[in-house]
């Protein structure tokens, strides 16, 4: 399967695709056999790092059914902004608990911004190495949390 390991803010990220979609990023250095896809998402991610303000226009493995959804709904929250569970969970007519499941799931981070998703009264977790404090720098970069 192609696979690029690239440089990041937070260590080696590796990207992975299948038949022309990205289909996992990876916290951690990994086999690099490279594709055109994975060249331009690395463009994409190191323009990310630098801290231009970024969408991603790249061909992702969305998953099925709620999880398809929720990485859709995450993926439509412009850079910059942060929603919640619950209003995410309102407008796919389900629960908080089962977005932030969705979101735990999400194979592509950062591509598909799971980083901006938070608790109503609290800051939400993140899988990635370092945990709540890689969220927080994400969302620094992105300007959306000022602390």
């Amino acid at each position: 399967m192609p696979s690029l390991t690239l440089p990041s803010p937070f260590g080696p990220l590796t990207i992975t695709e299948a038949n022309g979609t990205l289909t996992a990023l990876d916290w951690r250095a990994g086999h690099t056999d490279p594709s055109d896809l994975l060249h331009h998402t690395a463009t994409q991610l190191t323009a990310y790092f630098a801290g231009v303000p970024y969408s991603f226009d790249l061909p992702f493995e969305w998953g099925t059914g709620l999880n398809a959804q929720v990485r859709r709904a995450m993926a439509a929250i412009p850079h910059g902004q942060t929603r919640t569970y619950g209003a995410i969970a309102k407008a796919l007519n389900t629960n908080a608990q089962a977005v932030g499941q969705a979101c735990g799931a999400n194979p592509l981070p950062i591509l598909i911004p799971c980083h901006r998703v938070m608790g109503t009264h609290w800051f939400g977790g993140f899988s990635a190495p370092g945990g709540v404090e890689t969220k927080a720098a994400l969302l620094r970069l992105e300007g959306a949390l000022l602390i």
